[in-house]
């Protein structure tokens, strides 16, 4: 039953590798923990989740309520054919809640071919938007920094780019929280001319909105992951590529160190030591601080979790989703995408 109002945000609560059992104990956390949380819509089938709800002590909270979906969309389900005949699953009905104005944002688990697909052909870009982008947060030396396109459009064009800055930078700025994000083009050298056609044009066109932007120019991979940028600007394949492989290396690294420490008593001992220290490194690396990837450019707004996301990454993705509805992104992206077409 549905009866929140239209700044909600509505969970595909079926989508999750981990079951909604696991989206229901994040819906509890969240609603335990943040403050000023707006109204959470589960979506999925009732019989499940009710009974779940009550066992958490949520059957009757004031800011949660459910909303009835009977398909489920499978994560190996081909995107356009799952959205085409699975019409009641969890994920089409939580992106309909934002198209028909029920919902501020859907946040997902499920799929993430069907949830961009989706969200693109149901909610429609912002005017002035050719293509969404997905905005992954991403650890570096000391905080995070966001790379746009992590992985929506692998077939950009320059002016694409310059859409991705306006958009990671009006994310970095409203939702994370960094007063004047500094943008950065991922290309392969910093100097003049040195890249692709694609990156030189971006680059050049980049350089023409000043006031919207604090464009720092082109850098290369290995600058990444230090302070000098808070948006890395990239097209979607090259963007999707950093991604995984930065997440790859992470769990490599992991592994091989915990490996490593294992080998000897004196190894262990010296672990144990430093315990502190390693606890700090795996805090700021794991996923769960960040919670999901939003796909922006759209008229309604799309966040995108792990599909193995636990509780606290769950909770984290909703956290997001409160702050993007409550700053108005939408509101903010519009305006200085029409300042930067008038420009470019």
């Amino acid at each position: 039953m549905l009866d929140q109002a239209s700044s909600g945000i509505a969970v595909d609560a079926m989508g999750s590798d981990k079951g909604p059992a696991e989206m229901v104990a994040a819906v509890k956390m969240a609603v335990e923990t943040l403050a000023n949380l707006r109204p959470i819509i589960l979506v999925g089938d009732e019989a499940i989740l009710k009974p779940l709800l009550e066992e958490a002590g949520l059957s009757s909270h004031p800011k949660v309520s459910t909303f009835h979906a009977s398909e489920v969309i499978a994560m190996d389900d081909k995107p356009l054919i799952a959205l085409k005949r699975k019409k009641d699953a969890s994920m089409v009905r939580a992106i309909e809640l934002v198209k028909d104005g029920h919902a501020g944002c859907v946040v997902s688990c499920g799929n993430t071919g069907s949830l961009m697909a989706g969200g693109t052909l149901k909610l429609r870009t912002l005017d002035g938007v050719d293509r969404p982008a997905l905005a992954s947060v991403m650890p570096r030396k000391t905080g995070h920094f966001v790379l746009i396109d992590a992985g929506a459009n692998p077939l950009a064009k320059a002016e694409h780019l310059v859409h991705n800055a306006i958009l990671g930078s009006n994310y970095c700025k409203h939702v994370l929280g960094v007063e004047r994000p500094k943008v950065g083009l991922m290309t392969i050298g910093t100097e003049e001319g040195k890249g692709t056609d694609l990156t030189n044009q971006a680059h050049a066109l980049l350089k023409k909105i000043p006031d919207l932007i604090d464009y720092h120019g082109p850098i290369e991979g290995f600058q990444t992951f230090e302070e000098g940028v808070d948006v890395v600007v990239c097209d979607g394949f090259t963007g999707n590529i950093l991604l995984k492989a930065s997440e790859s290396l992470f769990m490599l690294l992991k592994d091989f160190v915990s490996e490593e420490l294992k080998k000897n008593a004196v190894r262990k001992l010296g672990y144990l030591l430093s315990k502190g220290a390693f606890d700090a490194i795996k805090n700021q690396l794991k996923p769960e601080r960040y919670g999901g990837a939003p796909l922006l450019g759209l008229k309604g707004n799309v966040l995108k979790a792990h599909g193995s996301s636990n509780r606290e990454a769950v909770m984290n993705a909703i956290r997001i989703a409160n702050e993007i509805i409550s700053n108005d992104l939408k509101g903010h992206i519009l305006s200085d995408i029409e300042t930067a077409n008038s420009l470019i």
